[in-house]
């Protein structure tokens, strides 16, 4: 109940996000710019004011690290091995290899932060700064080879453009002034405080905005393989292996967190940009990001 009562409200405002798109409020224009100040500007504050004034030497972040990349790669590699039986459909197989690996940040930034406090939002930088690099270059790889453009270009441009993603580069900041000791001002601290406050709830009516009811209706077989991937398998993995490794608490839930949140509304982009069947994937986001109501709080009650 208690991960419900926090899980809720979260998906209030992805509701909310919906009908005001839906009912062109402010305006259709008026949703990407949000989505773009909140990943170059919001995000980043909130990810360097929480790293640049909680410590977390006595954590186990390697462990994290290890957990979720190992659990990220281990699907990715079986989703691969069994894509004859999944899908022979190059561009749509690349929707459900996006939807089985790629996790909503926005979503998982406001869970962690909801359900473990600045600890938990302090922890989804580490997961951050592995899940990121990880899942763009496996996705990239896959939509090189099996999208309708099979350019390696893409591959190189993201690697680029890796190196200039803003959250991970708050995650570098807000580390580098940790290490250092380096204590920022109150009045910037207040500042960081203020903007990372907004992040989550704008974060959230973006998710909202970019759900696609249209075309959910059909594809129903790649939907349902892509979300018992994402929302199952990867998170009872991601358990299994943090238990494994003497994760417990806090980091544990942490992980589980970004392994089992819906696929990010980013993957209709990349698909949209490489060649992939981003109608398809725009079906996994949307009925992904409903399902999530109701396997989070069965997923998050493995820490009971």
């Amino acid at each position: 109940m208690n991960v419900l009562q926090t899980i809720l409200p979260i998906f209030l405002l992805i509701l909310t996000g919906f009908v005001l798109r839906k009912a062109e409020f402010p305006s259709a224009a008026f949703w990407p710019q949000v989505e773009r100040l909140t990943y170059y500007v919001l995000f980043p504050a909130l990810l360097v004011g929480k790293l640049a004034t909680l410590h977390i030497a006595d954590q186990p972040v390697l462990f994290m690290s290890v957990t979720l990349a190992l659990s990220i790669t281990v699907i990715a590699g079986l989703l691969m091995f069994m894509r004859p039986l999944v899908q022979k459909d190059g561009p749509a197989f690349t929707s459900i290899f996006q939807g089985a690996i790629r996790p909503n940040t926005y979503l998982g930034l406001s869970a962690a932060g909801g359900l473990f406090g600045d600890e938990g939002l302090t922890l989804s930088a580490v997961a951050l700064m592995t899940i990121i690099p990880l899942v763009n270059v496996l996705c990239v790889l896959v939509l090189s080879r099996h999208g309708r453009d099979t350019s390696i270009r893409g591959l190189r441009e993201t690697l680029v453009q890796l190196g200039r993603n803003p959250l991970i580069l708050s995650c570098i900041a807000g580390f580098t002034l940790q290490f250092l000791n380096i204590g920022l001002p109150a009045p910037v601290l207040e500042g960081l405080h203020l903007l990372g406050s907004a992040s989550l709830p704008l974060g959230l009516l973006a998710v909202g905005a970019g759900m696609s009811f249209t075309a959910a209706l059909q594809g129903w077989k790649d939907i349902g393989v892509g979300s018992v991937f994402k929302l199952l398998l990867l998170p009872l993995l991601a358990f299994g292996i943090g238990r494994t490794l003497g994760l417990s608490g806090t980091p544990m839930g942490v992980c589980l967190v970004f392994a089992a949140v819906p696929v990010s509304v980013s993957s209709y982009i990349l698909a949209r940009v490489l060649g992939g069947d981003h109608d398809r994937m725009a079906a996994i986001i949307t009925i992904q990001t409903l399902l999530a109501l109701l396997t989070l709080p069965l997923v998050l009650g493995l820490l009971l």
